[in-house]
């Protein structure tokens, strides 16, 4: 169940609420009773982290840069001949 927060445009209450998805928003203030009671926008409360399929496949990752050459002549595969 998502945790929301309401604030009382009225008198500045502000709490969490836990509620189900389908539940309809609260409007009544529990501080003063007023009808100015409103959900909030706030961030979520997770973040995605480490180098599973986020890292790969969801970011849009760009393809590594090939390695530099190790001698300086031009002669390994990654480098063109010149």
């Amino acid at each position: 169940m998502p945790i929301y927060e309401y604030r009382c445009e009225s008198c500045g209450f502000q709490k969490e609420h836990l509620q189900k998805m389908a539940d309809a928003p609260l409007t009544t203030c529990p501080s003063c009773g007023k009808d100015s009671y409103a959900k909030q926008l706030s961030a979520a409360g997770f973040q995605l982290k480490g180098n599973g399929w986020y890292a790969t496949d969801f970011k849009g990752s760009k393809p590594a840069s090939p390695p530099p050459c190790q001698t300086g002549e031009g002669s390994c595969s990654s480098c063109a001949a010149s």
